[in-house]
């Protein structure tokens, strides 16, 4: 009689413990890049920030549009040829871009290397993929919600190490997250085991890395499609901010990097506990429909107030009134996840993520060109803020929508959770 195999016990660990570390990586360097970005940007344009925020918006929309266009494939040749060799040769990638970022002697090479970042960045996707494999039917809500822990904390602590390194130069950063990205490496490549069985994997398929499969999924739910349209214009409203934030805080308050760092990681706190801790009790008082419609009105409101402060602890006090607004965001997403079955769960999410990364390519060409027009010498608009009030109406016409879509829809389905509206 054969002997049944033992339980898994403590190899699964290390396993974790990288995949974590990728995603902190990941998330991290794209934050802890905010700060000094248009610093080492300028550096190629003689100084002139108007000049440098057309590159930064190109450099952003490069990294994303990697991402996007790669997402799919990684996913892919994951399911053909396992997890780690994938997620291994996504972190050599990232190494490469984190040093090559730090000594670019040249704006062409930063923006290539920074665009081979997107690539590197797109095994999120693998790892949650192995996060998948190594999970019990038991801890698999548990590790993902370490997943999306590790979301929150590498969206704090980027933009604050980023602007703290920052202080000691531009590229700085870029080298301490490359050699972090070294270290992850090696220990990947000793001591984490391949999460993806040989008798699971299956030939490689085009039609599964196809980035634009989204649309089909759209196709199929009319009512999800309404809403997703809504949604389109509240990421781009929110790349606006992103995208110029620091750009406009430079110009506007000349802020330096540890100020950027500090007041971008307020916004990932705040925006934290608004979404972690409060977002049970917004709902309780005004209800689902109210909380989306109002939240991105206010969010618009404080778009108007951002572009008109004209001093820098202003900049602080709308960040924690706007916070408020961030319940909107998660509340509209989680209605347009209950408008399907849960067999169709994960085609209509990937088919959100990937509209949300489209935004991420268009948005800051056009956020950061509007900055560079707002702020060039002799500028037929010449108002720094622009970027925040076109991202305010952005915002207002989201919630528009969103409200005509709202009216339209069936009242089994609008109505509000119990157990997030009435908590205990």
């Amino acid at each position: 009689m054969s002997t049944p195999a033992p339980a898994p016990g403590p190899a699964r660990t290390p396993g974790l413990a990288f995949i974590l570390a990728i995603v902190l990586l990941d998330i991290a360097g794209i934050g802890l890049a905010i700060p000094v970005v248009p610093t080492l940007v300028a550096t190629f344009t003689d100084g002139d920030l108007s000049r440098a925020s057309v590159h930064v918006g190109t450099m952003s929309a490069l990294y994303t549009g990697m991402m996007f266009l790669f997402s799919p494939l990684l996913g892919a040749l994951s399911d053909r040829f396992g997890r780690k060799p994938v997620l291994l040769g996504a972190l050599v990638v990232q190494v490469v871009s984190f040093f090559g970022a730090a000594f670019a002697p040249s704006l062409v090479l930063l923006l290539a290397v920074r665009a081979l970042g997107g690539l590197g960045g797109a095994s999120l996707t693998v790892a949650q993929t192995y996060i998948a494999d190594i999970s019990s039917h038991e801890d698999r809500a548990k590790n993902f919600g370490l997943i999306g822990a590790a979301f929150g904390i590498g969206f704090i602590l980027g933009p604050a190490l980023g602007g703290w390194l920052g202080a000691y130069g531009p590229n700085v950063p870029f080298i301490a997250a490359g050699v972090v990205a070294l270290v992850n490496l090696v220990y990947g490549a000793l001591l984490v085991p391949e999460s993806h069985k040989p008798e699971n994997r299956r030939a490689f398929r085009w039609a599964e890395a196809n980035p634009l499969g989204w649309i089909v999924v759209l196709r199929r739910h009319p009512a999800v499609a309404g809403f997703a349209f809504a949604l389109v214009w509240v990421w781009f409203g929110q790349q606006c901010m992103y995208n110029v934030w620091v750009l406009y805080t430079t110009y506007q308050f000349g802020w330096g990097p540890v100020d950027n760092g500090l007041s971008l990681a307020v916004v990932g706190i705040t925006g934290a506990i608004v979404q972690g801790a409060l977002i049970g009790r917004i709902l309780g008082t005004l209800g689902e429909r109210r909380t989306i419609v109002w939240g991105l009105a206010w969010g618009a409101a404080s778009f108007v107030a951002y572009g008109l402060a004209t001093q820098g602890w202003m900049m602080y006090a709308i960040i924690v009134l706007a916070a408020v607004g961030g319940a909107s965001g998660p509340t509209l997403q989680g209605y347009v996840s209950r408008l399907v079955g849960p067999d169709q769960q994960g085609g209509v999410q990937g088919a959100l993520t990937s509209l949300m990364s489209l935004t991420g390519i268009l948005g800051p060409l056009i956020a950061n060109n509007l900055f560079a027009l707002a702020t060039a010498p002799a500028s037929p608009l010449p108002y720094p803020g622009a970027p925040f009030f076109l991202g305010a109406f952005f915002l207002a016409l989201g919630a528009v929508l969103a409200a005509r879509m709202l009216a339209r829809a069936p009242a089994t389905v609008a109505a509000v959770d119990d157990v997030l509206c009435h908590p205990g």
